[in-house]
């Protein structure tokens, strides 16, 4: 005969095979979790799961039943996704690290040696040698001012300058 079920015990924790386990250790675990992965990632997504299961393990001592706790989870860990990711990646600047040759795009480069339609060339911008390569392979001669378009590895990807009457 099996025991009967305590209806307070499901309000307020998990039955597993090995009994029950409090709702807030569950909450607890998840925090840590997250924790974790977010230290290991550090993708700023990850830490809001982990502020929102924190917030859990205080209201899990509210007696509310576990899926209702779940759901408040997700709708906690959504609102803090979508309105303070964003805010928090553009303080902390994740991503693409800017570099002092991001400085150089738009700017313009002097070709010391011709850049040729199959083979890169050289041009000095900033007193600085730089290997380039033209955008569409096209020639461009030896003491002709170039634009940089943007920067691959170490080679300037440039086109040749237009001046643009006034």
């Amino acid at each position: 005969m099996t025991p009967p079920i305590c209806l307070d015990k499901l309000n307020t924790g998990m039955l597993w095979s090995f009994g029950y386990i409090s709702a807030w250790w569950i909450w607890v675990a998840l925090v840590i979790v997250f924790a974790v992965i977010e230290v290991c990632t550090l993708g700023l997504v990850t830490v809001w799961f982990a502020i929102s299961a924190l917030v859990m393990v205080f209201l899990s001592f509210l007696k509310i039943p576990l899926p209702i706790q779940f759901l408040i989870f997700l709708i906690i860990s959504a609102v803090l996704l979508v309105f303070t990711r964003p805010l928090a990646v553009k303080k902390f600047k994740i991503g693409r690290e800017k570099t002092n040759v991001d400085g150089l795009i738009g700017k313009h480069a002097l070709v010391i040696k011709k850049i040729g339609e199959f083979e890169a060339g050289q041009a000095k911008v900033g007193g600085q040698v730089w290997t380039a390569r033209s955008e569409n392979n096209a020639e461009i001669a030896e003491g002709t001012k170039c634009e940089i378009l943007r920067i691959e590895g170490v080679q300037l990807i440039v086109k040749l300058f237009e001046e643009k009457p006034e």
